[in-house]
């Protein structure tokens, strides 16, 4: 039988999001890192390309183990308030912006003959009360032929985003290349692009490797004891349970298909495949190794 290694890492920070079915105005997250994420954060830290094949990266089996699950957190967006000035190609193509304009310049004149001073901001700086600066839904004016925003007044939108905060999780990447997962390790340590835990406004903290050891994913989680959770003083972990999800290399009774497997990520948009997972009680052995970390 083939000897199996696993690289170990921690993923923590303040926050974390793994999206699953996000959309614009509603950004999900898993309760706990997705494959495709973390083999994101491995080919970010290799310095990969988008349209490099992930090849025996994407092969690796995955497992994650839920540590401190952490609490889900939801963060509420406005897009679209604000003002914007006008700026000269907006009177010169719709007709609708400069007559809008023309008729607060009349009002502003009037203020300023009835007042004695003047109250009028240099160009480049005045803006329309209530329309919108940036153009959406473009078509052809029906009056002048140019191309002009079908959609000129003020509509805020308000967009719900959620995230995990105060999370630890441990992730295991099983494959028969120690040397593969040797490389990994030590680019998430020194990595060649940013990194972070599933969005760009969580980054992670600490340290990511844990080590390469030998084993399968299941036996390596009982025998490793939780990780510390970020300013809370370590305790002894034997006997506690908790879960985990591990990946299986093939469909078995009882193990679950996950739309999760990377396929490529493009910038056009990530294809992913399916693949098998399965979720386990995890008891932390008495003799877990014990962990030499700052959280």
């Amino acid at each position: 039988m083939t000897e199996t290694h696993v690289l170990l890492i921690r993923l923590a920070g303040p926050v974390q999001s793994w999206g699953v079915a996000s959309r614009f105005a509603r950004r999900d997250t898993h309760p706990r890192p997705t494959k495709s994420g973390v083999i994101g954060l491995c080919a970010a830290a290799l310095g990969l390309d988008r349209d490099t094949p992930l090849g025996e990266l994407a092969a690796t089996l995955f497992g994650v183990r839920a540590d401190h699950p952490g609490v889900p957190l939801r963060d509420f967006h406005t897009v679209g308030g604000g003002k914007y000035p006008v700026r000269p190609r907006d009177l010169a193509t719709d007709h609708r912006r400069a007559a809008a304009m023309e008729a607060a310049m009349g009002a502003v004149e009037d203020i300023r003959s009835d007042s004695g001073h003047s109250t009028v901001e240099p160009f480049g700086r005045q803006a329309l009360e209530s329309w919108y600066g940036a153009p959406k839904r473009i078509a052809a004016d029906p009056v002048s032929g140019t191309l002009v925003s079908a959609e000129v007044r003020r509509h805020p939108m308000v967009t719900e985003r959620w995230y995990l905060a105060d999370a630890t999780f441990l992730v295991g990447l099983q494959h028969a290349d120690r040397t593969l997962l040797e490389g990994v390790a030590h680019a998430l340590e020194h990595p060649k692009r940013l990194l972070w835990l599933g969005r760009k406004s969580c980054p992670p903290t600490g340290q990511l490797a844990l080590g390469v050891v030998s084993g399968v994913l299941k036996d390596v989680f009982e025998t490793r004891s939780l990780l510390p959770a970020a300013g809370a003083p370590s305790t002894p972990s034997a006997g506690t349970r908790t879960w985990a999800w591990i990946e299986s290399p093939q469909p078995l009774p009882g193990v679950g298909p996950v739309q999760d497997q990377p396929v490529r990520f493009d910038a056009d948009g990530p294809e992913h495949g399916l693949r098998w997972e399965t979720r386990h009680r995890i008891t932390i052995a008495p003799h877990a190794s014990e962990w030499d970390i700052i959280p």
